[in-house]
């Protein structure tokens, strides 16, 4: 589990974060919603420790960010909203180069590689250099680098930015697939296609969690409803 506890977060005499506290169980699918400038994407990077907190505490499955940030960063999976590829690669190249970065054992890499292609949707893209796959497709490299050890906890931002129609179908039953073994935790603005596969909304409002909403318990349509109302009135 994800424990996130009175996160507090400033750029200089700006406040963004001031007292956000929720946790993810194993399974669940969160979708973090908010304006523009409402702390998402500083959250995640706390989250994936790329920038600590002015305060607070951040635990997965009992390991202290901040503390022991090895330990703990061993059970995350981050994909940036914009990440960077290595695009003379081909895409095997790639995932076998950051397996081998991530520390994973030579004789894991190959069955590692194989299954996060195939649970991308990649695996017919292979041999294909970096370079020449779509915007889209390059996000499913990203995707399947962030999920290929199989982490605890994949922190997404922004993932559906950008993906046509078929992309954002197809990726929420790859991030459906995921739960079996991750938590997920997802960003974006694409509140109506983000409620097909979420399993509960945090909307982020001057600097807390103002709503949680479980699509179990109101459904999709009235979820998307709600998280609207919910975001009325935040600071652009």
């Amino acid at each position: 589990m994800l424990e996130v506890r009175n996160l507090a977060f400033s750029y200089g005499r700006r406040s963004v974060l001031r007292d956000v506290s929720f946790s993810v169980s194993p399974g669940e699918i969160v979708g973090i919603v908010g304006a523009n400038g409402a702390g998402k994407t500083t959250l995640l990077r706390i989250l994936a420790t790329l920038v600590y907190p002015d305060g607070g505490r951040v635990a997965c499955n009992g390991v202290d960010a901040f503390a022991r940030p090895l330990r703990y960063r061993k059970q995350m999976g981050y994909l940036a909203e914009n990440p960077a590829l290595y695009e003379d690669m081909t895409v095997k190249k790639y995932l076998d180069y950051r397996a081998h970065l991530k520390g994973e054992a030579d004789k894991r890499i190959r069955r590692r590689v194989t299954e996060a292609a195939a649970l991308c949707r990649i695996s017919s893209f292979m041999r294909s250099a970096v370079r020449h796959l779509s915007a889209g497709m390059k996000r499913r490299v990203a995707l399947a680098d962030a999920l290929m050890l199989r982490p605890r906890v994949l922190l997404l931002d922004d993932f559906l930015a950008g993906l046509d129609y078929s992309m954002r179908e197809s990726a929420g039953a790859v991030l459906s697939e995921a739960a079996a073994f991750s938590s997920v935790i997802v960003t974006g603005h694409e509140i109506a296609d983000m409620a097909k596969f979420v399993t509960r909304f945090l909307v982020i409002k001057d600097g807390v969690v103002a709503k949680s909403i479980s699509l179990s318990e109101v459904g999709a349509e009235a979820a998307v409803a709600e998280v609207r109302k919910a975001m009325e009135g935040v600071g652009k």
